[in-house]
């Protein structure tokens, strides 16, 4: 046995991470640290079997093989079915708020799904020959004293390859090496790279030198995103579940007088204390006519008696994204126009979801055409749209007083799998949204002024099932009017 194999033995039978290093032959133990959450240093967190919260490094394995034979299959139309492929897959890199100071670091997404390492400047390579042998290689920071001074530990070469599973790791400085030495030896191989999406400019450097033809993978990628796995969809019920208790509290805490940034304020603190690693992007907070400005991310007035707040808040909760919209009297009491408004965007909801994978809801894009045409009903008999029109008229009427689609799919990412289209029927396994909204700006004259400067929006995550089922990841999310009044009555009470 290896001297390697044989601290690597020591560490899971004594649950102690240790290390080797040789200076001047002789060799001392430290304890071990890596660049990421194990299970040997935070097992509050981290299962045995895992390498990110909730998912076993198994299933990472399989999605790199799952990639490589889709890519295969999907290449066989447009090359030989006997080329060779390799696919680079880069890291994120850290960002920069100002000199010094970065940002949070957020792993690239496509990466983190097919590595489950969350270290910046880091390549993960995937190769699959003509016999379909594959072979995966991760590329990462080696050890540096001073740099994990300074920035925090690095797993490095030396235990990457057990901690991420992949069959050889190595210095990320070597990556030019290697793609060379791949590109002399496979010249007719298909290079799968994204330069657009990609942080590191030295990677696509290396890439553009050894070749000037490569093709982007992320469609396929993002096809096998799209479709969350068990253990997946459970760490996105997680998700929801903490945002939705962190905007019940969120609406309960609520009063006349609020600022938009204690509104903010109060829905981060309550979905970090109760496990999030932070908000899944910057919430909408806006209170009164701000709601009308569907991107509103200001948050910095104060909501009045009598106006209502729009809050459209998520969390990720490792690696994994809640999106949720609720809107709510500051006070709890709806005045009447408000009320006549909400009453139609729920019961707009409530038949969405209704009709989900079903007919009118079999896709993104049918809900988002049943949405214009219920919305349209509605608003016609508030006489906000002129009751002579219909069909496709009627539809471009109540698009102007929701100007955004009805849904988005979610996951990993907040608009997750971008690339993949809102007209793929839904299966089994997708995630997404359904969030009818109406927008009436102030200066808005053609319609009655007791309307003017109202914005409400509801939006609920939803799981696609087996058998035609949807389950409403956001149901413990209160929207119902009347429990407004009575959660925000309650609190006002106490």
């Amino acid at each position: 046995m290896s001297k390697h194999s044989t601290l690597w033995k020591k560490l899971h039978n004594n649950n102690t991470a240790l290390f080797s290093t040789a200076n001047n032959n002789n060799h001392s133990y430290q304890t071990a640290t890596f660049g990421q959450p194990v299970h040997h240093t935070h097992p509050h967190l981290i299962n045995p079997g895992e390498v990110l919260k909730g998912i076993q490094l198994q299933e990472v394995q399989n999605r790199r093989i799952n990639l490589l034979h889709s890519l295969k299959e999907y290449s066989a139309s447009f090359t030989d079915k006997n080329s060779n492929h390799i696919v680079i897959v880069p890291s994120a890199n850290k960002k920069y708020m100002s000199s010094k100071i970065p940002y949070v670091f957020r792993q690239n997404t496509d990466f983190l799904y097919l590595s489950g390492c969350q270290e910046p400047e880091s390549v993960l390579v995937l190769e699959i020959d003509s016999s379909h042998n594959t072979k995966t290689t991760l590329f990462v920071r080696p050890k540096d004293k001073n740099a994990e001074l300074w920035d925090g530990p690095r797993t490095g070469v030396q235990f990457a390859r057990d901690i991420y599973g992949v069959d050889e790791a190595l210095d990320v400085n070597s990556l030019k090496e290697y793609l060379t030495k791949y590109s002399f030896a496979q010249p007719n191989a298909v290079i799968w790279y994204d330069e657009h999406l990609s942080d590191l400019r030295n990677v696509s450097k290396i890439v553009q030198d050894v070749s000037h033809h490569t093709k982007s993978p992320l469609e396929l990628i993002h096809a096998l995103r799209v479709i969350k796995s068990d253990t997946e969809s459970a760490l996105m019920r997680k998700t929801c579940e903490i945002a939705s208790h962190a905007i019940n509290k969120t609406i309960e805490e609520s009063h006349s007088g609020i600022s938009e940034h204690q509104v903010f304020a109060t829905v981060d603190y309550y979905a970090r204390v109760h496990g999030a690693n932070f908000l899944a992007y910057p919430p909408v907070v806006a209170g009164g006519s701000n709601a009308t400005i569907i991107h509103y991310v200001n948050n910095n007035q104060i909501v009045n008696d009598g106006e209502m707040i729009l809050l459209d808040a998520g969390c990720e909760y490792h690696g994994y994204t809640s999106d949720i919209t609720r809107t709510w009297p500051v006070d709890g009491k709806f005045r009447e126009p408000q009320l006549v408004l909400y009453e139609i965007i729920h019961q707009v909801q409530r038949e969405l979801l209704d009709c989900l994978l079903f007919a009118g809801g079999e896709t993104l894009d049918q809900l988002f055409d049943t949405m214009c045409s219920k919305l349209g009903k509605y608003l016609q008999e508030i006489k906000l749209i002129p009751p002579s029109l219909s069909g496709n008229d009627l539809s471009r009427a109540a698009y102007k007083f929701c100007p955004h689609h009805v849904s988005h799919y979610l996951g990993m990412d907040v608009h997750d799998t971008p690339l993949i289209a809102r007209n793929v029927k839904l299966q089994s396994g997708m995630v997404c949204t359904v969030e009818p909204g109406i927008y009436i700006a102030k200066d808005k004259l053609d319609v009655p002024a007791e309307f003017r400067g109202l914005g409400i929006r509801i939006e609920d995550d939803v799981l696609i099932k087996p058998g035609k089922e949807i389950e409403i990841l956001s149901k413990n999310c209160i929207k119902d009017p009347f429990v407004f009044a009575q959660t925000i009555g309650n609190k006002s009470k106490g």
